[in-house]
């Protein structure tokens, strides 16, 4: 494999420019596919938007599918002079890989468990050891043997039964989320005729070991929205409906405490939450409420001994504070502080041990992972980490009675680690760090930085970023800004493998901790969302300016990349200011925000009022109109553009890029490139193998890679 070199041969240079001239000159022959156009009016609130492209939702109509395959089609011919480059890279990315890799090792209930990849696979193979690693392997499912015949196959929410015997699973071969529960005998091998369908794939046992409560679905919606009970031995029509959430703005879900005492259900929106409890050792008892839920506040469960330690908002605490309880007393007029309210941490998480209370907080936008023991007389102290571009976070710690702690850390520039730390003598073991095979890494040849970008408002905005050591900062450098910001969900810096292909390449790629996320606190996230939601879209022009000012990079080397929610940042970052990229990477976009909002019968959409707005109030309508990346598509000129989806996307409807992508093209007044391929066997999280999922990545790449002419 031969790598891009920042000083070439002026005879190479002179060859890739004619080859990049003589690929645009034929390219240009090559016509899109051209959307027909059939007007729609849509009313809201006395205003009429006007969709021609509407018609695109009509899915499993010939000549929808017929537009998306014609879609392809452009897309393969106007990048069939990147396909040998696409191809090395995936070769590459793959060869970085340890195809025979297994993960670490866990224990839990007289057994370790580990899951496991065979060469040249694509699937996990989970295995699970009785006693001692030097025991024989038990293989739990081998996924490859069970995916073949199917395009995509999904297997999750593995359950063991306490008495070790009994296996839920749940598979989804669509691609569309729902998933079939199955039940496997594991003396046997066995798999139980019975199936219970439209699920959420997650499962828990009772304490009995035939009792099984889990979450059905929506048909429609796919909605979490119902539990049920079923019995190990009978038909899934006879299972009993235990909970149903009437409010269709919550989901819901059931679990069991660490504690394996209490079977918990769940029910949530954004801003809300509401428990159920019931003793695990009498699956026919009735789920008591913990706390009634009141709009506004949160709060998640985890018990030990005789109470509750309640993780909440409660009393205005905007970056939650740790209380507990009595088991006899849940209500909150009984909750009283352990960790109060801090205005400037970020309180995340909790893992319960007999010993000692493990606390994940985010200070000044860094994980801290602090260890407080219970003996009053041992002092509490934070695990050390010394860098500004990592990110550190518990594990599988399913033991309740062990001093060992497991957490993983990774940054910009080392590859992913598992440790093990004894929270007595504090020490630690590194149990794994993931090889990056192929012979040409080395950590020692990257850096990274945490930059701080001022926006127009005058807020300070977090960038990470990294890059290959003697990067000249003179403008000239192609720079990947990456951003999500949607949900309170935090993109931290992270390692990744494929993306050495473009920093061996000369890129600099950087993450933007755009407002709403909670990278910098839960306000930060309050900042980004409901009628603030526009702060998210200017952060991430502003970084950019800011990293062109600095001189990172320039507008012709510029570029972005977000999927989802991120997705819709890109789209707004499009209408924005187009002029400050080459080219823009969309993939599963939401991108046509004002229609699918104003739809409950799509999936999600109700559930997804308190993060967006609900438009039938016009206030919401009138500001969602404002930045919808569909409703603000205008005659301008956009940069180079490559968006992606799945046909068979739950999350993100396939038409929503469909119809944006017609309408840019329509709209354009530039001479770009606007390419889009549907996966026709995928949803929202692309394809299901470990390796196919490369070719996507490759393509994403390869595009990149050509717009710099770059092209080994």
């Amino acid at each position: 494999m031969k790598y891009y070199t920042i000083v070439c041969m002026a005879s190479i240079i002179f060859a890739t420019s004619c080859d990049m001239k003589n690929d645009t000159k034929k390219n240009m022959d090559i016509k899109p596919p051209k959307a027909e156009k059939i007007a729609k009016n849509l009313e809201k609130h006395g205003d009429v938007r006007v969709d021609e492209y509407y018609w695109l939702n009509q899915k499993d109509d010939p000549e929808v599918i017929d537009y998306l395959e014609r879609e392809n089609d452009y897309y393969a011919k106007m990048t069939a002079h990147t396909d040998d480059l696409k191809e090395d890279l995936f070769e590459e990315m793959k060869s970085r890989i340890k195809e025979d890799d297994e993960s670490v090792p866990y224990f839990y209930n007289g057994y370790y468990y580990i899951t496991r990849y065979e060469k040249g696979k694509d699937y996990p193979v989970y295995t699970r050891k009785k006693d001692s690693l030097n025991a024989k392997e038990e293989i739990l499912f081998n996924v490859n043997e069970m995916a073949e015949g199917y395009s995509f196959y999904n297997l999750r929410g593995i359950n063991v039964s306490p008495d070790n015997k009994w296996a839920a699973f749940g598979v989804d071969t669509l691609s569309r989320r729902k998933y079939n529960i199955h039940i496997k005998n594991l003396e046997t091998g066995e798999v139980l005729d019975e199936v219970i369908p439209l699920t959420t794939g997650s499962s828990t046992w009772a304490n009995d070991n035939k009792t099984l409560f889990y979450t059905r679905k929506d048909e429609q919606t796919l909605r979490s929205s119902m539990i049920y009970k079923h019995v190990r031995g009978t038909d899934f029509d006879k299972d009993v409906l235990i909970y149903n959430e009437e409010d269709e703005t919550f989901g819901t879900y059931v679990y069991k405490t660490k504690s394996d005492k209490y079977l918990v259900i769940g029910s949530y929106s954004t801003l809300t939450n509401e428990f159920r409890i019931l003793d695990a050792n009498k699956p026919e008892g009735k789920f008591k409420v913990f706390q009634p839920r009141v709009r506004g506040l949160e709060y998640n469960l985890s018990h030990f001994g005789d109470h509750f330690y309640i993780l909440t908002n409660k009393d205005e605490a905007s970056n939650f504070k740790l209380m507990k309880t009595p088991e006899t007393a849940t209500g909150m007029e009984n909750w009283v502080d352990v960790i109060p309210h801090r205005e400037d941490v970020l309180l995340e998480d909790v893992d319960i041990f007999k010993d000692y209370l493990v606390v994940s907080e985010r200070n000044n936008g860094l994980n801290k992972i602090k260890v407080m023991p219970w003996d009053s007389g041992e002092e509490a102290y934070y695990l050390p980490f010394d860098n500004e571009t990592y990110t550190a976070y518990t594990m599988q710690n399913p033991e309740f009675n062990t001093r060992k702690l497991r957490y993983g850390y990774n940054s910009l520039t080392t590859p992913a680690s598992v440790i093990d730390f004894d929270m007595e003598t504090r020490t630690m073991e590194v149990k794994k760090e993931v090889e990056v095979l192929g012979g040409k890494f080395d950590k020692n040849n990257y850096e990274s930085k945490r930059l701080w970008a001022t926006a127009a408002d005058g807020t300070k905005i977090p960038v990470s970023m990294v890059y290959r050591k003697g990067m000249k900062q003179d403008g000239s450098n192609p720079l990947l800004l990456y951003g999500y910001g949607s949900y309170g969900s935090t993109i931290d810096p992270y390692f990744s493998t494929t993306r050495l292909s473009l920093l061996d390449r000369g890129f600099i790629f950087a993450i933007a901790h755009v407002r709403g996320s909670e990278y910098l606190g839960r306000q930060w996230y309050e900042d980004g969302k409901l009628l603030k939601k526009r702060n998210t879209f200017t952060d991430f022009v502003d970084v950019s300016k800011f990293l062109i000012s600095e001189k990172y990079t320039s507008p012709k080397h510029m570029y972005a990349s977000g999927g989802s929610a991120g997705g819709l940042l890109m789209g707004a970052i499009l209408n924005l200011s187009p002029e400050t990229y080459n080219g823009v990477l969309a993939s599963v976009p939401f991108v046509d925000v004002v229609t699918t909002m104003l739809d409950d019968s799509i999936p999600l959409t109700t559930a997804e009022y308190d993060e967006w707005g609900n438009p039938n109030e016009k206030e919401y309508y009138d500001y969602m109109k404002s930045y919808s990346p569909y409703d603000n598509v205008r005659k301008v000129a956009y940069p180079n553009i490559f968006v992606t989806t799945g046909y068979h996307d739950s999350q993100v409807q396939y038409w929503e890029p469909a119809k944006w992508v017609a309408k840019l093209r329509e709209y354009n007044t530039g001479n770009s490139v606007i390419l889009f391929h549907t996966n026709m066997e995928a949803g929202h999280g692309g394809a299901s193998g470990r390796f196919e999922a490369l070719k996507e990545t490759a393509m994403d790449y390869a595009f990149l890679l050509s717009l710099e002419g770059i092209t080994d």
